[in-house]
């Protein structure tokens, strides 16, 4: 992340539920922007404005490589809309409904059936040094007031739930539990409310980001969580602020669909 940026970037503004992303294709060459220009280009009122940035890059060993970094300009190991985002992208481009793309999750499967994308995030981690956390506890019970759950879904997920997601003030306990110390490299904290054992409202602050409107990665994690602790089955529908995600853990990993936007294309001035 060291090399300057061009002074022409060209990016794609895409979104999954309203959370939302500037997508860079570097296929073709493009230098990577520092921290510096990634954190200017997250600004909305100065910038582009947006969740996470992914990066496309080429793969020897599947239809392309995906990295992505935090609105703070810090980088993150997955994001599941993005990832759907840029899957929906490759196949318009190649007119094929499935892909296998790499991430720091190692080779994820897309899939597209009827308009709908599906991506398949990889086996949770349930064990603490999967998630990671600090030091060895019961991942399904937390030492944290609350009683949460921790899932690692290539990065770290706290799940609490609740009986009414509407009126925690998410953006107070977000920021509380983000930097707890039993999460090193700090936690995505999900408010879970089980409406039925089919359905869960949830509502989500990200690590490095702040509220949004929905999260891929999330809802696989808040899913697991719940099926772990018997709340409900291992396929589920997550009502996000932005929408409904389907959530299906299956033995070869936790499947994830819903839909994509591919907003409009434009061009970063360095």
């Amino acid at each position: 992340m060291s090399t300057p940026a061009p002074s022409r970037l060209p990016f794609m503004k895409m979104h999954g539920l309203g959370n939302d992303f500037v997508v860079l294709d570097r296929r073709d060459g493009h230098a990577m922007p520092g921290a510096d220009v990634i954190r200017a280009m997250a600004d909305r009122r100065r910038g582009v404005g947006y969740d996470q940035l992914a990066v496309i890059e080429g793969a020897a060993d599947a239809d392309a490589r995906l990295t992505f970094w935090n609105s703070d300009g810090s980088q993150s190991a997955a994001c599941g809309n993005a990832t759907r985002c840029i899957a929906a992208h490759l196949m318009d481009e190649t007119g094929r409904d499935d892909l296998a793309l790499v991430t720091a999750r190692g080779r994820l499967a897309a899939e597209r059936h009827g308009g709908v994308v599906a991506v398949n995030m990889g086996a949770p981690s349930t064990d603490w040094q999967g998630v990671p956390l600090a030091r060895e506890v019961d991942t399904l019970h937390l030492p944290i007031p609350g009683d949460p759950v921790a899932t690692g879904m290539g990065n770290p997920h706290c799940t609490f739930f609740v009986e009414d997601a509407e009126s925690v003030d998410l953006a107070s306990f977000g920021a509380e539990h983000e930097h707890h110390p039993l999460f090193p490299e700090r936690t995505n904290v999900q408010l879970a409310q089980v409406l039925d054992r089919a359905r869960i409202r949830m509502r989500v602050w990200e690590r490095g980001v702040g509220i949004t409107e929905a999260s891929g990665s999330s809802s696989c994690a808040t899913a697991v969580a719940a099926a772990r602790r018997g709340l409900t089955e291992r396929r589920v529908t997550v009502l996000l602020d932005g929408g409904e995600l389907e959530i299906d853990w299956r033995d070869d990993g936790v499947w994830m669909a819903g839909p994509t936007a591919h907003v409009f294309d434009g061009v970063w001035h360095g």
